[in-house]
């Protein structure tokens, strides 16, 4: 019975959008009616309100919606969904500041004598629009109106013309910063920790190990990811758009031509140029620029771009020229000089140590109210000229709350999704498909692609996503990661305002287009790109680096970096290492014989023995890497034979802990049954029947088990193990290796610290000898902390405590303290002259070859990657890696 009040549920969302029935209303309104159906069948039919629901009862279900919409949206940790409204207000106040306006017209000029030029400017357009507004409707109305007469005027082929501008409204899709890219991001928050709590319970159940390395974990998806995943794909399809209309305007000439220009390239012309296309570009800059540098977090760089859309606002809707630039003017004096401040001072109010600090803080202040009164001023000039201010909030409000009360209605409709069942359903389907994660990836596509000719880009993020999203992501014979997974889904969803019959950009377009374009017309134009756009998804599907490698790259050279010694970057730099120790030019080894060869007969035999002993691991770590390559090997032939066996054996297994799981759900039902007061004896039996068939089916695949199983997987663990270990071997050797020569390296640098102890020392003699004895412990207990400071010092360090110790008692005993004291200075005399020594003879090589040492073997011991590194890091990993023998 839940299969049948699902297919309700989905028959009866069908119905509703289809009928038009508002979305908002159309998503709870399915749910609540399925679920109150369901309740009340079960009450009647079997006594039980929940007998028709694969888990809890309706009022669980009608409650989770909501409850699930509060958990996830209203988290303070969470608060992704406020760059919403932000970027919709920016970008409908450029749109009706006219701004995109002044933009087609310049590129248009610019373009025009070029064949196809009218069509390439309008897709330049679409893509600066994108990255500003990100609002199709906006963006297709006017390029519409502005540009769709120009272009049949000149005789451009209808479909080319209408084709074009539909296809470079959708850009503000895919090109951030954009709203399905927000939305992509929350839904794919939520899916990776679900996709993770599976993949874990996966790992358990296959090695028996509670604790999964953290290197196999799924990492999750912030909105600024996926802004810097999507902007290659976004600049990969604006190109291929450009070059189709190039092709068609070389190859067609009629459908087309160039346009003849009256205006003069001159002084004037770029004057105009640049100043219509400067003002957006900076906008960009600020707002994706401040996401890709770290410098501030999406919401931030939404709150940049609200506020630099009314200050280009406030200049474009000015109707004199007195004063019309000075509120933007003074808004980007006021930025710049904060800017400046900031990196001269640390402007935190907690942390001012000295005058000039504070004088900075007055200064940003003065900035920061400076940039208050040009903003007020800007926006009192919009809501002068035409009520622009006020129209732009409500379009805003409008917008915004349409897509949040949809958040809302896809809670609830994904919860009664999952009431009866649905989730389980679809995870079974696509799990027991042959051909693993790329055949239920390309299932999925296909399903969102077929959705997108009848639903909205927003229906399809927020109630597909989170039921498919976790199965794919928690797929470990891929293991993609959750920002190419949103940006592939965000791709393919940009076709559902090209498909016909309900694509939005085609109905935007029919609005403002002249009865000489037949709706005919637009639907062959839009053909093309639509293509364009699946090639775009093929190619970014085929070469994953194209979305991983920029927010890989951004956060490994972040100030927020993980050190190297993080478990998932390990396999990468291990990588990049072996390749370096083995190549023939290196010189790491050759500096070590240098190194030997220097005279350590001044240094204590136990530094010169760990010294001897570091020398030497870093000469066996080309021996231990090629163990490495040589256990590597071993494991990856192995696996070549082994892979096919292992995928069927946990084939299996899944199957029977299908069947186990069913037999609990049966037994759950025969107590139920059992609990009433009249029970259904003939319901029990046909359950206890299913749940023989279960057994006997679980019996039946155990048989289906290769008798060399266990033997072969044994195998396979071994190897696994073995690999482990000379990795391990590896890593010990070099850290111990490093750790010892930077600790020795920093011995002798401090000898400066170490010389100017001695004054310290001797000052201490007359202070405990006369001074108060709370007067001498404070300033015994300093020169402590300053000995602490220096390596090698421990002795001198605990001498010199139990001399405060001595005077700390009940009775100061001076005496005891001043043979401490001395005791202490003895000490400091045996240290003094090797470490001079060595601090002159040793210091200036040591520190040179420890420096060396840094970005090879003392590189796990680093706070950071350095830039170059992080680079090839980053590509490394950017591709997606098979993990599936580790489940």
């Amino acid at each position: 019975m839940e299969l049948f009040f699902l297919c309700v549920l989905i028959l009866t969302m069908i119905i509703a959008l289809t009928s038009g029935f508002p979305v908002a209303f159309a998503l709870p309104g399915s749910a609540i009616l399925t679920i109150s159906l369901a309740a009340l069948c079960g009450y009647l039919f079997a006594g039980d309100s929940s007998a028709y629901f694969a888990e809890g009862g309706p009022w669980q279900w009608l409650n989770a919606g909501v409850t699930n919409f509060r958990s996830i949206y209203w988290n303070v940790e969470r608060d992704t969904l406020i760059a919403i409204p932000l970027f919709i207000f920016m970008g409908i106040m450029l749109q009706r500041s006219k701004i995109a306006e002044d933009l087609l017209v310049s590129m248009a000029r610019l373009f025009g004598p070029v064949p196809g030029g009218l069509g390439i400017s309008v897709i330049i357009v679409g893509a600066l629009l994108a990255a500003t507004t990100g609002i199709v409707g906006a963006t297709v109305i006017a390029m519409g109106m502005i540009s769709l007469p120009a272009m049949l005027k000149n005789n451009y082929s209808k479909s080319l013309a209408t084709g074009t501008i539909c296809a470079s409204g959708t850009l503000g899709q895919i090109i951030p910063p954009s709203i399905v890219l927000i939305i992509l991001a929350d839904q794919l928050s939520s899916a990776a920790d679900q996709a993770s709590t599976i993949r874990k319970a996966a790992y358990r159940t296959a090695t028996g190990e509670f604790s999964m390395p953290s290197s196999l974990d799924i990492t999750s998806a912030s909105a600024g990811d996926m802004f810097m995943g999507a902007i290659i794909p976004g600049m990969i399809l604006v190109s291929l758009y450009i070059v189709y209309i190039l092709a068609v305007a070389l190859l067609k000439p009629g459908s087309a031509p160039p346009v003849g220009q009256n205006d003069k390239y001159d002084k004037t012309f770029i004057i105009t140029m640049l100043w219509s296309l400067i003002p957006p570009l900076m906008l960009i800059f600020a707002v994706l620029g401040s996401i890709l540098l770290g410098v501030a977090t999406v919401n931030q760089a939404g709150a940049i771009g609200a506020v630099g859309a009314i200050f280009m606002g406030s200049y474009r809707l000015h109707r004199g020229e007195r004063f019309r630039f000075l509120p933007a003017l003074i808004g980007l004096i006021s930025t710049i000089v904060i800017l400046g401040l900031l990196s001269v001072w640390q402007l935190n109010i907690k942390s001012i140590q000295s005058d000039a600090e504070a004088m900075g803080l007055v200064l940003a202040a003065i900035a920061v109210s400076t940039m208050i009164v040009a903003l007020i001023w800007a926006i009192v000039r919009i809501h002068r000229v035409d009520n622009t201010l006020h129209e732009v909030m409500t379009a805003t409000v409008k917008t915004t709350s349409m897509v949040f009360i949809i958040l809302i209605g896809a809670a609830m409709l994904t919860s009664s999704f999952r009431a009866f069942g649905g989730e389980e359903l679809v995870k079974h389907f696509l799990t027991s498909m042959p051909g693993g994660f790329w055949t239920q990836f390309i299932v999925v596509m296909v399903v969102i692609f077929i959705l997108g000719f009848f639903l909205d880009f927003i229906e399809i993020a927020v109630v597909v996503v989170p039921i498919v999203a976790p199965i794919l992501l928690s797929a470990t014979d891929a293991n993609v990661t959750a920002v190419w997974l949103g940006v592939m889904i965000g791709i393919n969803m940009q076709t559902s305002f090209l498909t016909p019959p309900f694509g939005f950009a085609l109905f935007y377009l029919r609005g403002v287009a002249s009865a000489a374009v037949k709706t005919l017309d637009i639907y062959k134009g839009v053909i093309p790109f639509i293509s364009l756009q699946l090639l775009t998804l093929l190619i970014v599907g085929l070469v994953p680096p194209l979305v991983n490698y920029l927010p890989n790259r951004t956060f490994l050279t972040s100030e927020n970096a993980p050190p190297p010694m993080n478990p998932r970057l390990q396999s990468c730099i291990d990588e990049q290492q072996i390749r370096s120790y083995l190549a023939p030019d290196n010189s790491l080894f050759t500096e070590v014989e240098r190194m030997e060869n220097l005279d350590m007969t001044f240094l204590p035999e136990n530094y010169r023995d760990d010294l001897i002993q570091s020398y030497e691991a870093i000469k066996k770590i080309t021996t231990l890497v090629t163990n490495i390559k040589e256990a590597e090997l071993a494991l990856k032939t192995y696996e070549t034979e082994y892979a096919s066996l292992h995928h069927q054996v946990r084939d299996i297994q899944s199957a029977q802990q299908r069947a186990t799981t069913r037999i609990e759900q049966l037994k759950q039902d025969i107590k139920r049954i059992q609990g009433e007061n009249q029970p259904e004896m003939t319901q029990v039996n046909q359950l206890k029947s299913q749940i023989t068939d279960a057994e006997q089916e679980i019996d039946r695949l155990q048989k289906l088990i290769p008798d060399d199983w266990s033997e072969r997987h044994e195998k396979f663990i071994d190897l696994t193990k073995s690999h482990t270990q000379a990795v391990n071997r590896y890593h010990n050797n070099s850290d111990t290796a490093y750790e010892t020569i930077s600790k020795i390296a920093k011995t002798l640098q401090q000898y400066d610290e170490y010389e100017t102890l001695k004054t310290d020392l001797l000052g201490l003699k007359e202070v405990i000898g006369r001074e108060d004895p709370d007067s001498a412990i404070t300033q015994i207990q300093k020169t402590e902390n300053a000995v602490a400071s220096i390596e090698g010092t421990s002795r001198i360090k605990s001498a010199l405590y139990k001399a405060r110790k001595a005077l700390k008692s009940e009775i100061p005993d001076r005496d005891k303290g001043q043979e401490q004291l001395n005791h202490a200075l003895e000490l400091y005399q045996q240290q003094f002259p090797w470490r001079e020594a060595g601090y002159k003879q040793l210091s200036p090589a040591l520190n040179a070859f420890e420096l060396a040492l840094r970005q090879n073997v003392g590189l796990r011991q680093q706070p950071k990657l350095e830039t170059a590194m992080a680079k090839k890091i980053a590509v490394c990993l950017s591709s997606h890696k098979n993990i599936s023998l580790s489940f």
